[in-house]
């Protein structure tokens, strides 16, 4: 195959001359920013994005050359799936690349919350040196839920039993031989959520998962209970979460992902597009949680470890070689 141009978006600065010595041979051109509008590349036969950059059927329609897209990532619900599939425009993920890695973050993040530390850090640096107010509690003896028991569920299982927590998962698809291996139990969606202390999310967002955590979940939570989540943000409804952490139904929760986040780093989104209204209560939902005394949020950085990159760099990289041999993998248009 001839020499493809391959365009990316917001790989880190520190990463380039790695992907570009990976790619040589190829015709390779980077961009620090997310994809958008104005820096499309007409010429752009394989195109490279992380999450924070949708590829929508506009995007695809503005591309004539477009031969392959490789998104940065596990997830694609950023790409229109649809458009790429009837163009026959092949789209490759990276599977796996840091089951550990997000499972480390989420149990950051329950650490945190169990015993106040960003409050408490926050406190001394502000030149006050108390403890009072500041009580946390233990994770030993807490029944902790698993939404999702795949790669990275089962890594946060497997870590939570040196706390000598209790562990229960839901997932559509139970492996009952993995109960015993690693000291968990499986349980219904509606147990789960009844009876957890903490509940982490490690789902996709589909169609089915869309606001996994509503309302009506909300309520049937146990009282006092906190969420995690390190998946996708718009597995959670944000308007419903607020009122529950206002009411007392939710002590608190940790959160690297928003829903519709690209709106909390650039406002002026809000101004000239679809479902402006809808979207602007959006943005003022997640800007409460933000502000929020007790909940955690941290910038869709859970993946981002030097050897998290790294393996999302190396698979991307091969998946667009695989690709030029005629030989393509991690399509997700083929499931």
């Amino acid at each position: 195959m001839k020499k493809l141009k391959c365009v990316f978006y917001g790989i880190p600065k520190d990463m380039q001359p790695y992907v570009r010595k990976k790619l040589r041979g190829f015709s390779v051109s980077m961009k620090d920013e997310p994809l958008n509008e104005d820096n499309l590349d007409k010429k752009t036969e394989v195109l490279g994005v992380f999450v924070d950059s949708p590829i929508t059927s506009n995007t695809i329609s503005h591309l004539p050359k477009l031969k392959l897209i490789v998104t940065m990532s596990t997830g694609y619900d950023h790409v229109a799936l649809t458009i790429a599939k009837r163009k026959k425009i092949p789209v490759c993920n990276v599977p796996s690349y840091g089951e550990n890695t997000v499972a480390e973050h989420a149990l950051a993040l329950m650490l945190a919350l169990s015993r106040k530390l960003f409050p408490s850090v926050k406190r001394v640096k502000e030149g006050i040196y108390d403890y009072h107010g500041l009580r946390g509690f233990d994770i030993k003896g807490k029944t902790i839920g698993i939404i999702g028991a795949g790669h990275i569920g089962m890594h946060l299982v497997r870590m939570l039993q040196g706390f000598d927590a209790t562990v229960i998962a839901y997932d559509p698809h139970p492996e009952k031989k993995l109960e015993k291996k690693y000291g968990f139990e499986y349980a219904t969606f509606d147990r789960l959520i009844k009876t957890s202390d903490i509940i982490s999310l490690h789902v996709p967002l589909l169609p089915a998962t869309k606001h996994l955590i509503n309302k009506k979940v909300l309520k049937k939570m146990k009282k006092g209970s906190y969420i995690v989540n390190t998946a996708r943000g718009g597995l959670i409804d944000a308007e419903a979460l607020v009122k529950a952490l206002d009411d007392g139904t939710i002590a608190g929760a940790g959160l690297d992902v928003l829903e519709d986040e690209g709106l909390v780093a650039d406002h002026e989104d809000l101004f000239g597009l679809q479902n402006g209204e809808k979207r602007m209560r959006l943005n003022l939902m997640n800007n409460m949680l933000i502000d929020h005394p007790r909940v955690i949020i941290t910038p869709h950085n859970a993946f981002n470890s030097t050897e998290a990159v790294t393996r999302i760099m190396d698979t991307t990289v091969e998946n667009i070689k695989r690709y030029a041999d005629g030989k393509p993998q991690n399509d997700v248009t083929k499931k």
